[in-house]
């Protein structure tokens, strides 16, 4: 059994991946921590998950999570990569939920999270957390960094295109992106609250949003390019909903790109993939559709020659968040990819 920590269990992403990993026939969590709820039963916070554990919140202590074969921090930004080389000193892998680990560009990473990084020689080493993508890598890994919710869906749903070169027009991407109320996480914010929501779909962060820059380095991973996507275009919305994630992207085909059969492309190349769907021609994919899975659903529309809208849907807190990172923790630790992972989407 591999034994596992959480740091930072009482935000939405940590309870989910608790749910995911009680769940999981090969995981023992062994400790979950938090700063204010110290002492107090996870039960009684989390009803849902009475007569599923006996854990209790505790303090965050280095010496216990070095007793632990992985540590996932669901916390803020800043908070992992205090603890990631000492953790890593002592054989522990680490996966990060929050963006400590995400970007390798450190002034990208000090611009768009204010603060200076605190282990740049780990985050050397470390890997971008996108299983379809960097397999080989994570099965490797020591520190693997999550993917941010909207950087999924996008870099999984441009992949197919950029990894034939030549297809569509860098300069021509637009994302339109819509999410959950739950993706701002769980705290006590006026603009997050019923009344300011319920009836209501706004833009936000439209000028810059933090999530820009790992979107624009993923995307010049996977093209194999430099500086080639800084100028697409990201705009995110929020949604009146509590879970689920949608990603409208626009792209420009070039000659070559029109004359591809471009839904056979996509089933190519996610035939092997079980958590990535490319649903059939004229679909229209809905966000209930991947409610509570670790599924991601992709559908394609061609209205010209020349327009390409890539449509794809996620639960932002399971393959956008704790999912993933379960998935991660699968590879990094030699289990099957799709251990306790399989579950279906809550309808209705």
């Amino acid at each position: 059994m591999i034994s596992v920590a959480i740091v930072g269990g009482t935000g939405y992403t940590g309870v989910e991946l608790l749910r995911i990993l009680l769940r999981h026939p090969q995981v023992t969590v062994r400790m979950l921590t938090s700063r204010t709820e110290a002492g107090r039963a996870v039960a009684d916070m989390f009803p849902s998950l009475r007569g599923h554990t006996d854990l209790t919140f505790s303090d965050l202590s280095l010496d216990a999570l070095t007793s632990c074969d992985v540590v996932f921090f669901a916390t803020p930004h800043g908070v992992a990569m205090k603890y990631a080389e000492s953790l890593v000193e002592q054989g522990v892998k680490v996966i990060d939920l929050a963006a400590d680990f995400r970007l390798q560009n450190l002034v990208d990473f000090e611009t768009w999270y204010g603060m200076k990084h605190e282990c740049p020689e780990l985050l050397k080493h470390s890997v971008y957390g996108l299983p379809e993508l960097n397999r080989a890598q994570i099965c490797k890994a020591q520190v693997v960094g999550n993917p941010g919710c909207y950087p999924t869906t996008v870099q999984l749903g441009l992949a197919p295109l950029l990894k034939q070169h030549g297809l569509i027009d860098h300069q021509s991407i637009i994302i339109d992106a819509k999410s959950g109320v739950s993706g701002a996480g769980r705290k006590a914010d006026l603009g997050l609250s019923y009344s300011e929501n319920t009836d209501s779909f706004k833009a936000y962060a439209i000028s810059g949003h933090r999530h820009q820059p790992e979107i624009v380095e993923g995307l010049n991973r996977i093209a194999s390019t430099k500086e080639e996507f800084k100028q697409l275009v990201f705009v995110p919305h929020l949604v009146p909903m509590i879970r689920g994630m949608l990603s409208t992207i626009y792209v420009d085909l070039t000659e070559q790109g029109i004359g591809l059969d471009i839904q056979k492309v996509y089933e190519e190349f996610y035939q092997e993939e079980f958590f990535v769907d490319v649903m059939p021609a004229k679909s229209a994919p809905e966000t209930r559709s991947v409610r509570g899975s670790n599924m991601l659903r992709i559908a394609l529309y061609q209205p010209q020659p020349q327009k390409l809208v890539i449509v794809v849907v996620q639960d932002n807190l399971v393959k956008g968040a704790a999912g993933q990172a379960v998935q991660n923790m699968n590879l990094m630790c030699h289990l099957p990819e799709q251990l306790g992972l399989t579950g279906i989407a809550l309808m209705p």
